[in-house]
């Protein structure tokens, strides 16, 4: 028993390490990644009234330029809940970073009322950021969406923590998010990506890529993208792996016949000689 001992103590060792190299194998939780994916921030909020003026005019402008429905200036002003959303935000931001908290949250709330667009007035929203048929989007109290970002319907900008940090995605610029899609918790969705409508994306996305699935995927390699999103022609990566899994499958069926047929000589690889001197023994 007594060199038992040292055995058993050694193998408990050898235990411990084997687990914290399995614990390790996986790579580092995600908050605590080193590669993350940066997206570029926000341009900060203006902070005069002709900044503001400024930046309302080229809200105006970005929604006559990305929305064929678009017809003048004026129909943009008067029948645009997203356009009426994002401007009663600025209000409500500029209070809250002013340190209040009920006022800006009270009128947050009355913004859901009128447009059906719920944004926390601690969100942060750059320039020319264009909501399209808002009805139903969620936009968390950490996150930040960058200059000329689009938005469709349904889309939520969630946090995944009840801790009070930063839990929720950051979207780069030019990011396009389709319709019913949800982006959860504290990632980076890097300049020109593309978000698939129905996807849900729970890690960083890498800049002018798209993404889609549950969870979602990159489909594809990554490449610049335009401020559009065909909802009816995005990659599908499931299905090009079982294209490809079919693709060989027929491949090998072909061969099979060919060998089948003795339209082709089987290649032996290895022992060769041995095999032909069975050949000679039957």
């Amino acid at each position: 028993m007594a060199r038992a001992t040292p055995i058993v103590g050694r193998l408990r060792e050898r235990t411990a390490k084997v687990r914290q190299w399995v614990r390790t194998r996986g790579g580092p939780a995600p908050s605590e990644r080193t590669d993350r994916v940066e997206a570029s921030a926000p341009t900060a909020p203006p902070q005069s009234t002709i900044e503001a003026l400024r930046w309302a005019l080229e809200d105006i402008d970005a929604v006559l330029e990305h929305d064929p429905a678009a017809r003048s200036a004026l129909e943009v002003i008067l029948t645009y809940p997203g356009l009426h959303a994002i401007w009663l935000h600025r209000i409500a931001h500029g209070r809250w970073r002013r340190g209040h908290v009920l006022g800006p949250r009270v009128l947050a709330h009355l913004t859901r009322f009128m447009t059906g667009i719920e944004i926390h007035p601690g969100a942060t929203l750059g320039r020319r950021v264009f909501i399209d048929h808002g009805m139903g989007i969620v936009i968390g109290e950490t996150a930040r969406v960058g200059d000329d970002c689009l938005l469709y319907k349904g889309v939520v900008l969630g946090g995944t923590s009840l801790e009070r940090t930063e839990r929720h995605p950051t979207l780069g610029k030019g990011v396009v998010v389709g319709t019913n899609a949800c982006v959860l918790g504290p990632i980076q969705i890097g300049d020109g990506a593309r978000v698939g409508s129905n996807s849900v994306v729970i890690r960083d996305v890498p800049a002018a890529s798209t993404v889609v699935g549950v969870p979602g995927k990159v489909a594809g390699p990554g490449r610049r993208t335009q401020m559009s999103l065909d909802h009816a022609n995005l990659p599908d990566p499931v299905a090009q792996v079982l294209q490809e899994m079919v693709d060989e499958l027929e491949t090998l069926r072909t061969r099979v016949r060919e060998l089948e047929e003795g339209r082709v000589q089987p290649r032996l690889h290895g022992r060769t000689h041995e095999l032909s001197a069975l050949d000679d023994d039957a």
